[in-house]
């Protein structure tokens, strides 16, 4: 009986441990210091700006990234190449409804449905991006370093209902043609 006990004892302590060493966690992003960078390209040029992080975390099962979530402030659009009344007609631009309509829609979503493992800490991500009430699948790499992980996202805006001046959708717009795809360099902090 004794021995039986010991057993069971040395079975509980392995659950136990197991347990512990696969627990789940959830990674809060420090905000103040996680920055997203965006670049538009047009035929003539481009422009970048920021945009600030209203929340987030990912999701991680013994030390392992399984998960996240994460919700953009759309009210925070800058554009950081233009200064004085180019700027702020830009900003304003971009917040109407020609582009993020951030009236209606004032925050914009990422939902990582699931994660890869390809090396020490680099992740190949799959998962959902809402903008502008349109949601769609997007895949990308992501590398985590200590207490940060970065990225890079190309998105086509033209998949969120996104047209104005968009050469796939309307024709002789010569040197007003912005192109379909935007970029996003992502450095998050947690």
């Amino acid at each position: 009986m004794k021995t039986m006990f010991k057993g069971l004892s040395a079975i509980v302590m392995l659950i136990a441990l197991v347990s512990f060493t696969n627990a789940i966690e959830k990674k809060k992003i420090n905000v103040e210091d996680s920055k997203i960078e965006w670049v538009g390209e047009k035929l003539t040029g481009s422009h970048m700006g920021t945009i600030n992080l209203k929340e987030g975390h990912f999701v991680m099962e013994g030390g392992e990234l399984t998960g996240g979530e994460f919700i953009a402030d759309m009210n925070t659009i800058n554009v950081t190449d233009l200064s004085g009344d180019g700027k702020k007609k830009l900003e304003g631009h971009l917040n109407s409804d020609d582009f993020f309509g951030v009236n209606q829609y004032p925050t914009a979503k990422f939902v990582i449905n699931n994660v890869a493992k390809k090396g020490k800490g680099s992740y190949g991500i799959s998962g959902t991006m809402t903008i502008k009430g349109t949601s769609n699948p997007i895949a990308f790499d992501l590398k985590m370093d200590g207490e940060q992980a970065y990225t890079e996202i190309v998105i086509d805006r033209t998949k969120y209902d996104i047209k104005y001046g968009s050469g796939s959708f309307f024709d002789n717009l010569g040197d007003k043609t912005i192109y379909d795809e935007f970029t996003l360099k992502i450095n998050l902090k947690y």
